[in-house]
């Protein structure tokens, strides 16, 4: 196949996957990466603004004022409410992301691609990396984000992609499995991090940690491609000083390395991240992978691809721990089971096996009883199934439940009922 056929296959899986997810990663391997982002500044189909990462990008701050500037450029009203805020409020990050993200928001009223390029050079940037993390939440909904970079930015794909907000694409195709590669080692474990989570080894529990943390530790480094050591003393001692945490954290990691006799995170370059030599089978991995291919409309197993997501979680991520962080993947996590169990109940009616669909939507609402659709779900089901009582009767449990938060059903919800009742 000629070279202009291969570019021009590229930017129609650009185009396709543009239409669903938040954020594009221009995979590393990516032959065509910067081919490809020349086609889209040069496209004029498309709305694109364009920041290239520099060498003073070393912090947030520089970060912000280096971008606001070529966007001003581009567009000349672009940073009219990030350039009043006072230095003072620079370390206010929930702020900086709400005036960041307005600019944004006013930049075009059509649909725009905001293009992040050469990334890595902000590898080493903890609050950068933060930054964009977070920022992906607070962009515009007619807003796409690319990342071209030439080494896996440091950002949480498995949960980013786990919530569709994100996809990995390598020239003309999706990356769906294995997404920080950590298979190919020679050292084999079994890692399960969905429920309570354990570690096998030559299918033998490990249950020599010392404690939790080392376990824990584990399940951190495993949540993105590299991590520093800071990033690691935020998440796990945040309230220790600097040398306290650091302290606490090299024991953690030595007792790991104990638990597993072989030392499992490896420092390089600045970074730590799981020994290659392991060869990795992880079940967060295998779930994500399992969506993926459950959303490939033309996956002739997608509707199999879809139970095998239902199958692989077997609970809440790291179930009994509340740390900060286990909360936000568990989150994440959880909306890609509820869209298998949805999927998986519209194909249960396609087959006209409502009862099956009534019980897949009641296993979702277990796991999150404040998801206002899937109570709708369950009342139209108990409708159909001429079980009409049952459909008010959730109602008003589902009522009262919400007063006891100071909520109420949605105007939708409850339009719903009034149309059952009559």
């Amino acid at each position: 196949m000629k070279l202009h056929d291969l570019i021009e296959r590229s930017y129609q899986a650009f185009l396709e996957q543009a239409t669903n997810a938040r954020v594009i990663l221009l995979h590393p391997r990516s032959r065509y990466r910067s081919v490809l982002v020349a086609k889209l500044i040069n496209d004029p189909s498309i709305r694109v603004f364009y920041y290239a990462m520099g060498p003073d990008d070393i912090n947030v701050n520089s970060f912000l004022s280096g971008i606001t500037h070529d966007l001003a450029n581009q567009h000349p009203t672009f940073g009219r409410h990030i350039n009043i805020l006072p230095e003072s409020d620079y370390s206010n990050f929930d702020l900086l992301l709400q005036t960041f993200s307005r600019d944004l928001a006013e930049i075009s009223d059509e649909p725009f691609i905001l293009i992040l390029d050469e990334y890595d050079r902000s590898d080493s940037a903890d609050d950068v990396q933060m930054f964009v993390e977070r920022l992906i939440n607070y962009m515009p909904a007619n807003s796409r984000l690319v990342i071209n970079s030439r080494t896996l930015p440091r950002l949480p794909w498995v949960s980013l992609i786990a919530q569709r907000r994100a996809v990995l694409l390598e020239d003309d195709h999706l990356i769906t499995h294995d997404f920080y590669n950590i298979a190919d080692g020679k050292n084999k474990l079994e890692v399960y991090a969905l429920g309570p989570g354990y570690v096998l080894m030559d299918n033998h529990q490990i249950d020599t940690w010392e404690g939790h943390l080392p376990r824990l530790l584990f399940f951190f480094a495993l949540d993105r491609p590299i991590i520093t050591r800071s990033e690691i003393c935020q998440a796990f001692w945040p309230e220790l000083d600097t040398d306290q945490a650091v302290n606490v954290f090299h024991v953690t990691k030595r007792r790991l390395h104990k638990a597993l006799d072989m030392d499992v995170l490896v420092h390089d370059g600045g970074y730590y991240r799981v020994n290659p030599d392991l060869a990795i089978h992880y079940d967060v991995m295998d779930f994500v992978g399992a969506l993926m291919d459950g959303r490939d409309d033309e996956n002739p197993t997608r509707i199999a691809a879809w139970q095998r997501a239902i199958d692989i979680y077997r609970g809440p991520f790291l179930q009994g721990h509340s740390d900060p962080w286990i909360l936000e993947r568990r989150k994440d996590f959880q909306a890609g089971y509820l869209e298998a169990l949805t999927e998986m109940a519209k194909v249960r009616l396609a087959e006209d096996r409502p009862e099956h669909a009534l019980g897949l939507f009641q296993r979702a609402l277990a796991e999150d009883s404040t998801h206002d659709g899937l109570h709708r779900e369950i009342m139209r089901l108990y409708t159909q199934l001429g079980r009409r009582s049952e459909a008010a009767s959730h109602f008003q449990k589902f009522t009262e439940e919400l007063k006891r938060s100071g909520q109420e059903p949605s105007a939708e919800t409850q339009a719903l009922y009034q149309e059952i009742m009559s």
